[in-house]
This record gives C-alpha cells, structure tokens and sequence, in this order.
C-alpha cells in the first residue's frame, strides 16, 4: 500500500507512530504538509504538486489535520478523494465532526444520547435560550475549540447569561449544555477503528477543573468499555462517517451520553493509558480496506 499521511509536522508522536507502523508492515508511507500541496482543478481533470513535483498514485490517505488549517487542508484531501485516494476519515465526515452544533444533529437524529444542548443566535433571546436548558450549572463551547479550550463552567444563571451574551458581542459560534454532575469529572475516551472499539482509557479532571482533558492536567488511566459504551461510541463515529475516531462519553443516569467525537485523535494518551498499538490497528484497517476496495 502506497500511504500518504497529511500532518504539518511529522515529529510528532501521531504522524511518528503511524509511520513507524506502516513501514513495519512493509507499506511504503510519506508525510505531506497540507499546505505546501497545491491543486489543479479541472473537468476530469484534477491533479496536485507538493514542492514542486507531481503527486499522484496513494492507494490511501490518513488526514492528521488541526483545526486552525481545517479549510484548506479538507480541501487537499478532497482532492486526494478525487484523484482516487481512499481514507477513513473522508473530507465531509471531518468538517462534520468540526462543527460541534452539525455533529450534535447528526448524532440526536440517529437516536444517540447526549448532554441536552440549545444554540440560539439572537442576542435578545438569552434568557429564552437558557430557559430550555433549565436551571445551572451549565457548560458553554465555543462551537470549534478543542483539547477543552473554550469551555466555561457557569454555576449561576447570571454567569451563564453574562457569558452568553459576552460571546455574541464577539461574534462567536457556541451552545451551551447541561452539566452532567454525576460524570464527577471524568470521561471514557474509546478509540473507534472500523467497527469496533480498540483501545479505551478514562480520564480525570484535575483537582478543581471539571474539564478531563490531558492537555488541561487530567490523568489517564486503562479502561474496559463496556457492551453498550463500544455500542455508542462506534454508533457515533458511523453516524459522522468517520472509520477512526475518539469518542469521549461521559456516565449518567440514563446511560452513556456522548460529549465528542474527535476525527484527529491523538495516539500517545491512549496508546500509553492502554498498552495498544493503536497505530499498527489503524494501519491493518486501512490495508484491508485497500485490498478489499481494489480487489
């Protein structure tokens, strides 16, 4: 399988690992910075450079794309797509997993529980909006931060109000949830390759924060999802179009709901928490798919 993998820095330990496990299985693997890829567009005709020389024949794509280059580094893969590449996570799956208020739709509309969510864009209409919340605490995002960056905790409804309002005067994209109390401050992150679960771990908040992110002080820890978190947590990914996927859920009365899912998970909390070579399942899924998609 010749693979191409889309990340603007291969030192670090996602694009290193993939790589590495690529090559051990005897597949032939080049790292590509979506923007140094420039696209010729063209009826039946679509065609790409990346310094200068023609690229062209990747059997496959792995995107390792951040937020801050989404627009232009989809569009690469887009292209990829259309030169005959095939990923796992296609171009569409992951602008639909960027929009927190899109992924949130999608994933009522298939029936897969979450935090009860409300979004609303007329700045006369807060305390409407809360109003279908209920009462506080509650969680407000901004609609596309990620590694818990843009999330506030307000414990009083003139916080939430303040906040919300605050946020409109920026003009920015957020909702605002419920605050699932019984969660305590930790999350199951399951990592979905294909249609299963292969790897797991749990994350706690740091003393003080209610936010179980690695990147905000939260400890990892091995888990063992359970039957019906596998179930959801690749549900979620499936309804997302998404073939590799961290989904993070978090407990509650009424069963595991789903805060996210991630289309660029990171590998090194989870392969450390857990032991796995996630890398080498990604890696085995997308051959099998390659070979079975050529056969």
């Amino acid at each position: 399988m010749k693979l191409a993998i889309l990340s603007r820095n291969g030192s670090l330990y996602s694009t290193r690992r993939l790589v590495e496990a690529a090559r051990t299985r005897g597949h032939t693997v080049r790292v590509l910075d979506p923007l140094r890829c420039y696209m010729r567009i063209a009826p039946g005709g679509f065609a790409m450079r990346y310094k200068g020389r023609p690229v062209s024949g990747y059997d496959a794509v792995i995107p390792r794309i951040g937020t801050s280059v989404t627009r232009y580094a989809t569009a690469v893969l887009r292209q990829f797509e259309l030169m005959g590449s095939w990923t796992p996570n296609p171009s569409d799956a992951i602008l639909r997993s960027r929009d927190k208020l899109r992924a949130h739709q999608l994933l009522a509309a298939q029936g897969i529980d979450l935090p009860t969510t409300v979004f609303g864009d007329s700045p006369d209409d807060t305390d409407d909006l809360l109003s279908l919340l209920g009462p506080p605490p509650h969680v407000v995002k901004l609609n596309e931060g990620t590694q818990g960056a843009g999330v506030v905790l307000t414990e009083k409804a003139s916080a939430s109000r303040a906040t919300v309002e605050a946020l409109r005067g920026l003009y920015a994209n957020f909702l605002v949830q419920e605050f699932v109390a019984e969660a305590l401050g930790a999350d199951l992150r399951c990592f979905v390759v294909g249609d299963r679960v292969v790897a797991a771990m749990r994350r706690q908040a740091a003393e003080g924060e209610f936010r179980s992110n690695l990147h905000r002080g939260g400890q990892a820890s091995p888990a063992e999802a359970s039957a019906r978190e596998q179930e959801v947590a690749v549900r979620s990914a499936q309804a997302l179009g998404l073939e590799v996927a961290g989904v993070d859920l978090i407990a509650s009365g009424r069963g595991p709901l789903v805060l996210e899912v991630n289309s660029t998970p990171g590998l090194e909390g989870i392969e450390s928490a857990s032991g796995v070579d996630v890398a080498g399942a990604i890696i085995e899924h997308m051959a099998t798919r390659v070979r079975s998609r050529n056969q």
